[in-house]
């Protein structure tokens, strides 16, 4: 079950940007931690996370690596990709291709996901964006 609900979150909610799917997927009170350090709260809270996400990278894509499950919790391994074509990060849009990896541990309850906690390499996002 929750194998599906993850292999869903990043096809459909992240890389199809596909907003109707929200409330199949998400638990009223979703509790998401992004790699940006931003945590967020319900299923608004998610979107607007994404949208900063996707104001910095209008094709912003997810490919899970490998998943993990036990019971109600799942981990995935990811690699993330896109262009920079908004500010993110800090840094004002470069229109460079970026590709880093990351992971991210999730739990469900009731056929919905609760909670996701995020880590990205963001040393080597900021490097590819023109950081150091």
């Amino acid at each position: 079950m929750i194998a599906d609900l993850v292999q869903r979150f990043y096809t459909d909610l992240w890389n199809r940007w596909d907003d109707g799917l929200v409330g199949d997927l998400l638990s009223p009170d979703f509790l998401f931690r992004g790699s940006l350090g931003q945590e967020v709260h319900g299923r608004d809270g998610w979107r607007r996370y994404r949208d900063l996400i996707r104001q910095g990278s209008s094709d912003f894509h997810n490919e899970i690596i490998d998943l993990v499950v036990a019971e109600d919790r799942a981990a995935a391994r990811l690699e993330y990709s896109g262009t920079h074509t908004g500010p993110l990060l800090g840094f004002n849009p470069t229109g460079r291709r970026f590709t880093y990896s990351g992971a991210a541990f999730f739990r469900a309850s009731d056929a919905l996901l609760t909670e996701a906690w995020v880590l990205g390499d963001l040393r080597s996002l900021s490097a590819q964006l023109g950081g150091r």
